[in-house]
């Protein structure tokens, strides 16, 4: 290391933040709130503990938890003793927690104390993991069956470092890695199609993500952001860091659910969340929800809202910018900037616009939609940018994950060209916008024709008595696949086939139009609020 470079590393912004607003709030959890000089110190402590338990730098260490203080803590905690962060989907099965335990070669595992059940089965089958740690802050009287101990019980054993009331870290804790290339988590995808891969993020891949979103999330030190978004997914789209980088206040919830979002908001001035549209939905249908007074800032991700649906959410005052992003780029990649001449048009064609992926964030701008099949010279090969020509979505950069872990041929695969192949379908509009039109998994192909599961979800989403829709392709004799359409109707109203048929056909062409809809209460959705097509497709 010389003074021309040092490794760039999240764990530079708790550092730096603990010294220049040790006294302000970073986090809040229920009635229990931390500074950034007592957060900092909090990550020391952990660290300290890892250390004690044997962990060194490049071991695992598993968290499994809702969005709680101690998640947030354990986004610096772990990284700050040179170990790696394994988070894990708070709901997974006891099969799929022991698949990724086992596949990491966790050592320690830290879980809250909502999960014992699942993983308790476990107990005499992990191979590699040596101590399991419960938090059990929100059940202090949880019990702890054979084979757990107590978080709190592990702390208070460990010699706490001596901070100061700026969070110094001791020597042996350093607030940087060796290398800004080491990793620093494995985030795990969902594995809908096997087992889920294991994504190699690295320390300068997290901070290059964390100030994308500090710039396009516009985080400062008056912020206060929400935790709609799981932290265990893309380690919260690097939003720990982010916020902690920006002095930015957090505030943490265990699970979305309506009242309780109306809640914190109006008792904490909230400025930000982001999430899935499922999470934009349930924030809008809930008696509490009335309009603010100021601007609340939201990203959403996973899905871009239906123009009703934006509007509507719009209306409250709240600011909806789309992006796009996976677990292999470490959240969000793409930002969709609404630009001026766009404020005044038709609502319809304003949202249609808005709801492009658009173009790559500062730190992560090189994106190209190609051409589904390399030339004869293995070459990538753009399509035109004419908002028209589907190819795939391609992405490489700084924020692109290092590979899959213990998996070189999927790894080989993903960057074939040169490149991070998404797996999504899209176009590039002549402005350079990137307008996704489905997974390649969820693309119809009816009778040579391509459909877009998302144009005609966006075209039910339009009527006014649709809550919700989902759109999935299903085997067709003559034509090979068709659309059927599940729909969500809003509460009260009753849909007849006819009435969303006459309605489709008045903004798409024939053959884009579902034959058969599915009326249903609710639509299933994945840990993270999308909507799980799986399911869809084998019902």
């Amino acid at each position: 290391m010389t003074g021309l470079h040092t490794p760039l590393s999240p764990l530079s912004f708790l550092e730096r933040s603990a010294r220049v607003y040790p006294n302000r709030t970073a986090v809040i959890d229920g009635e229990t709130a931390r500074t950034f000089a007592e957060f900092a110190a909090d990550a020391q402590h952990r660290a300290q503990l890892l250390a004690d338990l044997g962990i060194r730098p490049g071991d695992r260490v598993a968290y499994m938890a809702p969005n709680t203080l101690e998640m947030a803590t354990a986004q610096f905690a772990v990284p700050l003793a040179g170990a790696v962060l394994v988070p894990l989907n708070i709901r997974l099965t006891s099969a799929e927690i022991h698949f990724i335990l086992e596949h990491s070669g966790a050592r320690v595992f830290v879980i809250d104390a909502e999960y014992i059940p699942v993983v308790q089965p476990l107990i005499g089958q992990l191979t590699t993991v040596a101590t399991i740690a419960v938090d059990r802050t929100a059940d202090p009287a949880a019990h702890l069956p054979e084979g757990f101990v107590d978080l709190a019980d592990l702390l208070a054993q460990t010699q706490q470092p001596g901070a100061d009331q700026t969070g110094q870290a001791p020597r042996e804790f350093q607030w940087a890695p060796h290398s800004e290339l080491d990793p620093l988590g494995i985030n795990y995808t969902s594995g809908t199609t096997g087992n889920p891969k294991g994504v190699i993020v690295t320390h300068r891949q997290a901070y290059t993500n964390a100030i994308n979103q500090v710039i396009h999330s516009r985080f400062d030190t008056d912020s206060v952001y929400l935790w709609t978004l799981p932290i265990f997914h893309c380690n919260g789209w690097c939003g720990v860091w982010a916020l902690i980088a920006a002095g930015s206040t957090q505030v943490c919830l265990r699970a979305v659910r309506g009242p309780k979002i109306w809640e914190l908001i109006d008792r904490h001035r909230v400025t930000h969340f982001n999430g899935a549209p499922t999470v934009v939905r349930t924030v809008l249908a809930t008696d509490e929800a009335h309009r603010l007074n100021y601007t609340l800032r939201v990203t959403c991700g996973g899905a871009p809202l239906d123009p009703r649906t934006l509007a509507d959410v719009e209306a409250l005052g709240f600011s909806v910018t789309h992006s796009f992003g996976m677990t292999e780029t470490a959240g969000p990649y793409t930002i969709a900037y609404e630009q001026d001449e766009w404020k005044d048009l038709p609502a319809e064609t304003r949202a249609a616009l808005l709801a492009r992926q658009g173009v790559g964030q500062i730190g992560s701008s090189e994106l190209r939609v190609v051409q589904r099949e390399p030339d004869s010279d293995g070459l990538l090969v753009d399509v035109p940018a004419d908002g028209a020509t589907i190819g795939e979505v391609v992405v490489r950069g700084n924020t692109v994950m290092a590979g899959y872990y213990r998996n070189p041929e999927a790894t080989a695969k993903a960057f074939a060209g040169g490149w991070l192949h998404t797996g999504d379908l899209g176009v590039m509009h002549a402005d350079g916008y990137v307008e996704l039109k489905d997974r390649a998994k969820d693309i119809i192909i009816s009778g040579g024709e391509n459909i877009s599961t998302i144009e005609v979800e966006h075209a039910l989403g339009a009527h006014p008595l649709v809550a919700e829709a989902a759109v999935v392709g299903v085997p067709d004799p003559k034509w090979g696949e068709r659309p059927r359409a599940y729909v969500v109707t809003r509460e009260g109203a009753e849909l007849e086939d006819d009435v969303l048929t006459a309605h489709l056909r008045a903004r798409l062409a024939g053959f884009k139009v579902p034959r058969e809809y599915r009326y249903v209460a609710e639509l299933p959705k994945t840990s993270t609020g999308k909507i799980s097509k799986v399911q869809l497709r084998e019902g």
